[in-house]
């Protein structure tokens, strides 16, 4: 990528990442007076997110005669990821978590790189199930599962 869009980009997340904290300190702390509730994930994300640009940031000033070096931009590529995104965020209460992931999983893999469909149907399924799995049977949480269950 080009030094300008990456330090722009950096400074946009890391700007993200500290609203993101700021919100997550805002939910409520867990009420039987543990130290883990559910602003902790979020927070940490939020910091990761903080981390990540920072670090993005701090690259873009170690490039080295790389401007004549450009990239073509793929809105294509963005676009279908996106517009799969908005799509996810609509069909997860209708169609469940674990359907839901695995559809947005194979158009996000495919439209980043086009492979093979075997191994992007593993991925997208062995993910799927993994983190439904992990989250509602070995944690205990809530996630919208299977249509009509």
């Amino acid at each position: 990528m080009s030094k300008t869009f990456d330090r722009y980009a950096g400074i946009i997340f890391l700007v993200i990442g500290l609203v993101f904290v700021m919100e997550a300190r805002k939910i409520s702390h867990s009420a039987y007076g543990s130290s883990v509730g559910p602003d902790i994930f979020p927070t940490g994300l939020g910091i990761l997110l903080i981390l990540l640009s920072a670090r993005l940031i701090y690259e873009t000033f170690k490039y080295k005669g790389e401007e004549g070096k450009k990239e073509p931009v793929q809105y294509k590529r963005f676009l279908v990821i996106f517009l799969s995104a908005v799509a996810y965020a609509f069909l997860l209460e209708k169609l469940g978590y674990v359907a839901s992931t695995f559809l947005f999983l194979i158009v996000a893999f495919q439209a980043m790189e086009r492979g093979s469909w075997i191994k992007t149907l593993i991925i997208a399924a062995v993910f799927s199930f993994g983190v439904y799995y992990f989250f509602s049977e070995l944690l205990g949480g809530a996630l919208p599962g299977f249509p009509g269950l």
